[in-house]
């Protein structure tokens, strides 16, 4: 959460609803909930209520052009969202203004919301904005969020029965770097859903329903959110899932009314679990979800080191540890058979001491090693009989996570552990855009499950900002070379130890 003096600067170039509910108003409203500072570039001036849209009213390209030079000199963006866009006159500016600002700021995030009809159903734009002009746009944003009918009007399919994976497609062709399609305009009983597309990734999230009529802004919030969050140095996966959160909170506040068109209610920032979307899982861990892994039967696991060789688990083990890591790389089939059976016995030698093999599940299960370590990669590439394996071993499966999403995903297969990172820059890993920092461990403990699953704060992590991470109230703080090229190991265990029991 946004702590420091200086607020990221939000843009939304949008129309301004004088029933308060969506466009400029929603988005200021919602910036502001989340710790952006919003200015705003006013697209048209709307007479509309919740029956009927009466006219909109465009604001000259002159004028929008002079609020730029102005803001730039002043307020210069972190991230701009795009609404409503009244006519092709605007979208011509649009398109060339983009181009100067990413030239000047090439960090500069960029969400539209393609808002072609009113909530009450008359269209705000001009059809031909869904043309060649508009897929110019496109290229320059690093997101689009339609609904439905939207995606199959950018998408120039005319069947709004095609699944959005074949909308994605068609926008990601035409040079849109990344899309968001909403659900919640489908018809179904109790659950939207959501889905995010780009490169090769899909990710899709279930949220239940909203049972209420206050929904006037919902989409301009939802896109307000996600550049907020971006804007803040949030992976676009983490963004998607906490903007979506943001929106299940802001139903949650909504009186259950359907007799009445109103504002959706614009809340805090999403810190609650019970606000936060089901991540769509594949099949391989859709099939171990119900039964899950076996705990550790222990929650607090204190110092949790991670060694190279079978030679430091021999240094280690005697020091009183509960739970040890053998990371082994770069080495044949043969040398890593031999590591992992001697580390097996040696940890049989020190019962007390959970033995956890990274990354060589088989070999683990093989020799008998209390637990397997996977990090997300090689999670996500295990198929459906693999996962059942490792879970039907009795193997104890501890998970790397980076971020709300992930956290998220991998607690609904319940796992024996889960570890967040990387807490601070290490360099035993490039985890570039990655770095979770302790404001954000503390806010991802929150989100935990009924299970309780142990978790485990990880990545560069030391003797001297130690005491920062333990105050979360993390159960565990992993270290590498704070131990292993440290002047004295033993001495360094035991100042580890010594603060994780004060």
């Amino acid at each position: 959460m946004i702590k420091n003096k200086k607020r990221p600067i939000l843009w939304t170039i949008a129309g301004s609803d004088c029933s308060g509910g969506a466009g400029i108003q929603a988005d200021v409203k919602t910036g502001h909930a989340l710790g952006m500072e919003v200015c705003t570039l006013m697209t048209a001036n709307t007479v509309q209520n919740s029956q009927k849209l009466v006219s909109v009213n465009p604001v000259p390209v002159e004028l929008l052009q002079q609020q730029v030079e102005t803001l730039l000199s002043d307020k210069p963006p972190a991230a701009i969202k795009i609404g409503m866009l009244a006519n092709n006159a605007q979208l011509d500016w649009l398109v060339k203004t983009l181009k100067r600002l990413k030239r000047q700021h090439p960090d500069l995030v960029v969400v539209c919301d393609p808002v072609m009809k009113a909530s009450v159903g008359q269209h705000l734009m001009v059809e031909s904005l869904a043309g060649m002009l508009y897929e110019d746009l496109l290229q320059l944003v690093d997101v689009v969020t339609p609904n439905h009918c939207e995606a199959a009007g950018l998408a120039s399919d005319f069947n709004e029965s095609s699944p959005p994976s074949q909308w994605a497609a068609a926008m990601i062709d035409k040079g849109c770097p990344a899309v968001l399609i909403t659900g919640g305009h489908c018809e179904s009983a109790d659950t939207v859903t959501d889905e995010l597309f780009w490169a090769e990734h899909h990710l899709a999230l279930h949220s239940p329903r909203a049972q209420t009529g206050y929904g006037h802004g919902s989409g301009c919030s939802l896109s307000t959110a996600l550049a907020s969050f971006l804007a803040q140095g949030t992976l676009l996966r983490d963004a998607f899932i906490q903007a979506q959160a943001f929106m299940n909170k802001a139903f949650a506040l909504c009186p259950q009314d359907y007799s009445y068109y109103g504002a959706v209610i614009q809340p805090t920032w999403p810190v609650e679990k019970s606000f936060y979307p089901q991540v769509v899982m594949n099949d391989a861990m859709h099939a171990v979800a119900e039964a899950g892994f076996p705990e550790l039967g222990v929650q607090k696991l204190g110092l949790y080191p991670v060694v190279d060789s079978v030679e430091w688990l021999k240094r280690l083990m005697p020091l009183g540890l509960q739970i040890i890591q053998l990371r082994l790389k770069n080495q044949t089939e043969d040398e890593l058979r031999d590591a992992i059976q001697q580390a097996v016995e040696l940890a049989r030698q020190h019962p007390q001491c959970r033995l956890f093999i990274n990354d060589h599940w088989q070999l683990a299960i093989e020799y008998g090693a209390y637990g397997v370590h996977l990090g997300q990669e090689d999670l996500q590439a295990l198929c459906k009989a693999e996962l059942q394996t490792i879970q039907q071993s009795g193997i104890r499966l501890g998970i790397s996570t980076h971020g709300a999403y992930e956290f998220v995903l991998s607690q609904q297969i319940k796992p024996s552990y889960l570890a967040i990172g990387a807490i601070f820059p290490t360099r035993t890993k490039d985890m570039t855009g990655q770095i979770q920092g302790v404001d954000n461990l503390r806010h991802l403990l929150t989100l935990r499950d009924a299970r309780n699953t142990p978790i485990v704060a990880i990545g560069g992590i030391t003797l001297e900002n130690a005491d920062s991470v333990i105050a979360t109230g993390v159960d565990s703080i992993a270290v590498v070379t704070a131990i292993t090229e440290a002047d004295d190991y033993q001495t360094a265990v035991s100042g580890f130890q010594s603060r994780l029991n004060a």
